[in-house]
């Protein structure tokens, strides 16, 4: 699996979260892992430690996304998809060594794959924001 692909995966688990109740996160990154016959060992770690470092810096991660946002905006106005695709985003510009640019890259990409038609530009804007303080 290229990184791409990971992200990918990991991007569709942090999704899942968002719209089911969180009770053991390993638990569900096991089953997660397990349902979608994931074995690739690189796969598997950057999945586990991106969806619990969300999870553990999910209050400044949330405090980045409700800086960025225009003023009449509030964080329930943003679909479940382009969160989730933010959250991962950030996560790994503020708290890995992913360049900024794939990072934002990989972010629109997914965006253009499972957002609505403006989510490209709406999670290009938040990001680049982002980069710049």
């Amino acid at each position: 699996m290229n990184r791409s692909a990971i992200r990918e995966q990991a991007f569709k688990l942090i999704y899942s979260l968002e719209i089911q109740k969180k009770e053991n996160i390993e638990e569900l990154i096991e089953l997660y892992i397990e349902s979608n016959n994931i074995v690739d060992k690189n796969a598997k770690k950057y999945i586990n430690e991106v969806v619990v470092g969300i999870e553990n810096n999910k209050e400044e991660i949330k405090k980045q996304i409700e800086k960025n946002l225009k003023a009449e905006w509030k964080i329930e106005r943003i679909s479940k998809i382009d969160l989730a695709i933010l959250k991962l985003a950030i996560y790994e510009i503020k708290y890995t060594e992913t360049p900024f640019k794939v990072a934002i890259n990989e972010a629109v990409e997914l965006a253009k794959k499972y957002g609505e038609d403006t989510s490209k530009n709406f999670v290009n804007g938040i990001l680049a924001s982002i980069v710049k303080e």
